[in-house]
């Protein structure tokens, strides 16, 4: 099917696919820049994707059912959860590009040093100095001056407009008499 088609046809559909292959690329990045080119994530930067790990799901399961005809009801409602999530993954990510620029303080499990662990010497409290545990106000990558958090903020703000763009247009389908079911695949 038509992507052009799909976004006439069935919006709701459409967003929740649109947020499931965008957040699934966008965790895939993330995971790409944390295995394979070492960049350990800190704190915050764990918390960011656990909005992708309930929105990509949700989002899938929205496209079945909106495909399978289902009630259009549960479907806007599951799309709008998905806008206010990313719209606070956002909020968080900005906070935490707020935080890497030093505009304001990160939460003291970020950015607290490793001290007072024990005497050197060997051992497990001899090896606990060479840990690194990422700082959250430390940005480890930027590309044109904006860390991978101020990217995160920027992704889930689209993502939080497409879920809404796509509960708006999927209840404005349902007022306009479509029975309140989606229409079933063609």
């Amino acid at each position: 099917m038509q992507l052009g088609r799909l976004i006439r046809t069935d919006p709701i559909a459409a967003a929740a696919l649109a947020v499931a292959v965008l957040g699934a690329a966008t965790l895939a990045g993330a995971w790409f820049f944390q295995y394979v080119l070492g960049y350990m994530p800190c704190d915050l930067c764990l918390k960011e994707r656990i909005a992708y790990y309930v929105a990509i799901p949700l989002a899938a399961l929205i496209v079945l059912a909106a495909r399978a005809g289902f009630a259009r009801a549960p479907l806007v409602l599951g799309l709008a959860a998905i806008a206010l999530l990313m719209l606070g993954n956002a909020a968080l990510s900005a906070y935490h590009s707020g935080v890497e620029w030093h505009w304001w303080p990160g939460p003291d499990a970020c950015a607290a040093p490793l001290t007072g662990l024990g005497s050197g010497g060997g051992g497990v409290l001899g090896k606990l100095g060479d840990i690194h545990i990422p700082r959250c106000d430390e940005a480890a990558w930027r590309f044109l001056g904006i860390s991978l958090a101020g990217y995160n903020a920027l992704i889930t703000l689209a993502l939080a407009l497409i879920a809404a763009w796509g509960a708006w247009r999927g209840a404005a389908g349902a007022s306009a008499g479509a029975g309140g079911r989606v229409s079933s695949p063609v």
